[in-house]
């Protein structure tokens, strides 16, 4: 029988690309993950840790060592086999930093299986600390229980991103002071713009694309990351309309 989680258990994400996890292997931490065990969570040898590195599912774990740098944990039996995260794909324009944390914060938890930053023409910032970006996406993923771990594009231009957006893959746009439709009965990804909304010509682009549809998200204008969070809710999990 498999270990039953405690719900007080740390849960952590490790980036383990070597072999397949098994019962009785021993997986090393880093040392910002030991610091939070043994300083912040005042953890022992012997206490539990749940696990999981997006590929061998969910794990039960036991602290081996623990050390000021390092610590090893001993894997005890799998808690839920690896699955696919059913969700969106999310371009968005970057907007300023807590906002953007929270578009990636609130898209993890919610479900986003990629984020991609677009840049438009009225986009307030060009630069983003990507690592950091991965950090919350991290942390978002160990508090929310999924399996994995979104990954985060670098920032490319809206057009360029257009222009080699395949037909087959539905691109639903949420579009402000327009007459959007209904929303898509499914999409595999769904476009948010920056604040103060998409230029003339970006409209005109998105409108042409034989992937894109528009829709519209109420007669309210939103800020943009809460666009976002509508929209993903509106969406759901899984690209169908809720």
């Amino acid at each position: 029988m498999p270990e039953i989680m405690s719900r007080t258990d740390p849960r952590l994400f490790v980036p383990d690309e070597s072999s397949p996890w098994k019962e009785g292997g021993v997986i090393s931490l880093s040392a910002g993950q030991a610091h939070y065990l043994g300083k912040v969570m005042r953890l022992q040898q012997g206490d539990g840790v749940v696990l999981f590195n997006g590929r061998d599912g969910e794990w039960q774990a036991t602290l081996d060592e623990i050390g000021k740098n390092q610590a090893g944990v001993r894997l005890l039996s799998c808690l839920r086999p690896q699955q696919e995260t059913e969700g969106v794909e999310l371009l968005f324009a970057p907007l300023k930093r807590d906002a953007t944390e929270l578009v990636i914060r609130m898209g993890t938890e919610m479900g986003v299986t990629r984020f991609r930053p677009v840049l438009t023409a009225r986009t307030n910032t060009h630069r983003l600390n990507l690592e950091r970006l991965g950090l919350i996406a991290q942390e978002a993923a160990e508090q929310c229980e999924r399996l994995d771990v979104p990954a985060i594009m670098p920032l490319e231009p809206l057009a360029t991103v257009l222009a080699r957006w395949p037909v087959r893959r539905r691109l639903a746009v949420a579009l402000e002071r327009r007459d959007g439709g209904e929303a898509p009965g499914h999409c595999d990804a769904l476009l948010i713009g920056p604040e103060g909304g998409f230029s003339e010509e970006e409209v005109v682009r998105l409108s042409r694309h034989e992937a894109v549809q528009s829709f519209s998200l109420g007669p309210r204008i939103l800020r943009a990351d809460t666009a976002a969070c509508a929209a993903l809710a509106r969406i759901g999990r899984t690209g169908q309309v809720m």
